[in-house]
């Protein structure tokens, strides 16, 4: 078995070894030097700049060292004590994808960094940077290949990192949301050569268990359900699980009728083989953009006054699913509970969606006139009159055309990409999550061909009317002045930030360039879009449900941090989670903000978490009562999962920040690192 110093997990070395602190993913440390009586004297002790761009990556600490990443995608080694560089490697064919974390593996003397950098995996040596020739071709795995596509034709970028289970670097990728996204496969691959060991289909192929669930011959063109949030393992057990992304089109499935296995579930495989052991679908046939948004934590409950080994699965609509992490049995009750009907042509939405009984949900999961913002007569006034002409009708409310559907909790969750926390050895899972509404609509398709290019691929994050919805997806209205062609080209291809590379466009891309230039001009050639595999209806865009002053017009809070007996699924706690500095300068009270990242506990009942987007906090707080201890205002956001480990007979937390998120600040990005005064 690969072994890292001083065990498989890490853990008990004062290192943070795993992205999410080790193979359960249970983002929990056993280090105790920064406790309740002393974590007010924290104090920042060293900061690297990385310059400007998103940045969301929790680094690793091995023996001394802190692997991070910069936004450009070069790989940075680092004195963990002081923050000084030891050495920094610019990889290949590196894009704007964010790089949320990296793995390591070592087994005796033989050691391997793994970084993704766009579509590629790359093996680097750990104490200089060098590519390793032996791994794949001349250092580097091309996850594009073997997808039965052709490779210039896919995108994929591997943004969380690869699992680690013996000598197998497990991966998923993400893709672009709309057709024709890449197929989702798990891929295991020898961590010494880079040679592919074995593949689990997640849109399984003929004579493969859930088949039926989708048309025939769809693997061969259908794309998505694929594992763009990472997954955990049991090493003991050595089984790995992997929660899958939605079928393409995300919001659009006659072309994919069906339930959609393995689509938007938890899947269980074999670690050894990839061969599946069990799985729960987590949502059938989905139009809504409701897979799964993070990995699983493993955890231990007790039940019938046993302990059973359980695995828990978040989910963006704001609800908990619980499982016998060997046999897949739910822990809670769980039932397919009717939801409304989608009206659009050809579609055939399922008529059901499984809910557990407990916990209960940890984001609101209807919204109703009563529950718009208060925060001013005009807001509130503002808010009724735009949601009188809203669908709303629970978390699973379809798309209507021409029509804007209430989606609440909104399309980044409910829960989102920074995983939870766990309290080891008392089942107690701490999470982190958004609650405000955004809308949504589908129209027809243009008959224009640079139209429904854009229309197919672009709309969803930037709209129809190309204006997007600031800051999150921006307006596209005059990009060709801001910026050159081939500027454009490049980010379409790669993709940047949030969004995914658009490789398959290649062809399309002078009708695209046009209609951005000119919109619906008469320049533009017309071109059939109804040929098969084509969407009748897209997505029209993103918008969050915001008052005329940009916060949520839903009533707070928009964002909470909860505690949650994972034996009885009772809340302990939950709390408002993150402020708007303005509002609370006018004498609010905390309303809780959007957040992004994770928290993580320590053994001596700390929770340390950064994510809420506006106030710029990184908090401390006493993980039995959810009370904050301390907390101090970082340069940027920090937008990414903290870690926390021993340098130098010191204890640090250092946490990625990033402004991306909040265009109203300064750009720029780095990490910052914190600990007790050094005694003299």
């Amino acid at each position: 078995m690969a072994l890292l110093a001083g065990g498989a997990s890490g853990q008990g070395t004062g290192d943070w070894a795993f992205y999410h602190g080790n193979p359960a993913g249970d983002h929990y440390s056993d280090l105790t030097q920064i406790d309740p009586e002393n974590v007010a004297k924290l104090a920042p002790a060293w900061r690297i700049d990385t310059g400007e761009g998103g940045l969301q990556t929790t680094p690793l600490v091995i023996a001394g060292v802190l692997y991070a990443m910069t936004p450009n995608q070069t790989v940075l080694a680092i004195d963990a004590a002081t923050g000084r560089e030891l050495w920094r490697r610019a990889l290949p064919d590196a894009n704007l994808q964010p790089v949320r974390g990296l793995s390591y593996w070592t087994q005796g003397r033989e050691k391997r960094l793994l970084v993704g950098a766009g579509s590629y995996l790359h093996a680097l040596d750990p104490e200089t940077g060098a590519a390793l020739d032996g791994f794949g071709d001349h250092g580097r795995i091309d996850l594009r290949a073997g997808l039965g596509r052709a490779a210039d034709q896919v995108a994929v970028a591997l943004t969380t990192p690869a699992t680690i289970w013996q000598d197998l670097a497990i991966v998923g990728f993400r893709t672009a949301e709309s057709a024709p996204g890449a197929p989702g496969a798990i891929r295991a691959y020898d961590v010494r050569t880079g040679r592919l060991r074995w593949t689990f289909h997640t849109i399984p192929r003929p004579g493969q268990a859930g088949y039926a669930t989708w048309p025939k011959k769809a693997w061969k063109t259908a794309g998505g359900a694929n594992n763009w949030q990472g997954m955990v393992v049991d090493e003991a057990r050595g089984i790995v699980f992997a929660p899958t992304g939605s079928a393409v089109s995300d919001f659009y499935g006659a072309d994919r009728k069906g339930n959609n296995l393995y689509a938007n579930s938890l899947v269980a495989l074999d670690a050894r083989t990839g061969r599946r052991l069990w799985h729960f679908q987590l949502v059938h046939h989905d139009i809504l953009d409701r897979d799964p948004p993070s990995p699983p934590v493993l955890l231990t409950v007790k039940r019938d006054g046993r302990m059973v080994d359980a695995v828990a699965q978040a989910t963006k609509h704001g609800v908990l699913f619980l499982f016998d992490r060997v046999t897949g049995k739910p822990l809670f009750p769980i039932e397919e509970k009717h939801i409304p009907h989608s009206l659009v042509p050809g579609e055939a939405s399922s008529p059901t969606q499984p809910m557990p009984s407990l916990p209960a949900p940890y984001s609101r999961q209807r919204l109703s006139a009563d529950m718009l913002t208060n925060r001013t007569p005009a807001a509130r006034d503002e808010a009724a009159k735009a949601f009188a002409s809203f669908i709303s009708d629970g978390p699973f409310a379809p798309m209507a055309v021409d029509k804007r559907t209430i989606v609440f909790p909104g399309f980044d969750g409910g829960a989102e990409w920074g995983g939870q926390a766990i309290a080891r050895g008392r089942g107690i899972l701490y999470i982190n999550a958004n609650d405000v509404a955004w809308t949504g609509s589908l129209a027809k398709v243009s008959s224009n061909q640079g139209a429904a290019t854009y229309q197919q691929n672009c709309a969803a994050c930037h709209g129809l009317d190309r204006k997007g919805s600031p800051p999150n997806f921006p307006s596209l209205e005059g990009v060709p002045n801001r910026m050159l062609e081939g500027e454009i080209a490049g980010i379409i291809m790669k993709g940047k930030g949030r969004m995914p590379g658009f490789a398959h466009l290649a062809p399309q891309m002078a009708g695209l360039m046009d209609y951005l230039r000119n919109g619906d001009g008469r320049r533009n050639e017309m071109a059939s879009v109804g040929k098969a595999g084509s969407a009748r209806y897209i997505f029209t865009g993103y918008r969050k449900f915001l008052d005329a002053d940009g916060y949520p017009a839903v009533a707070p809070p928009w964002g909470t941090l909860s505690a949650i007996d994972m034996n009885s699924g009772e809340y302990l706690w939950r709390v408002p989670f993150g402020e708007y500095p303005a509002l609370m300068q006018a004498g609010q009270a905390p309303t809780g903000t959007e957040n992004y990242g994770g928290p993580i506990v320590t053994a001596s009942g700390l929770l340390f978490i950064g994510a809420t987007v506006y106030d710029r906090q990184l908090r401390a707080y006493d993980a039995a009562k959810g009370k904050v201890l301390w907390q101090a205002t970082l340069p940027q956001a920090g937008v990414a999962t903290p870690i926390t480990y021993m340098a130098h007979g010191r204890q640090f937390v250092v946490i990625a920040t990033s402004n991306a998120r909040n265009p109203k600040m300064p750009a720029g990005s780095g990490y910052s690192a914190f600990a007790l005064p050094e005694q003299p």
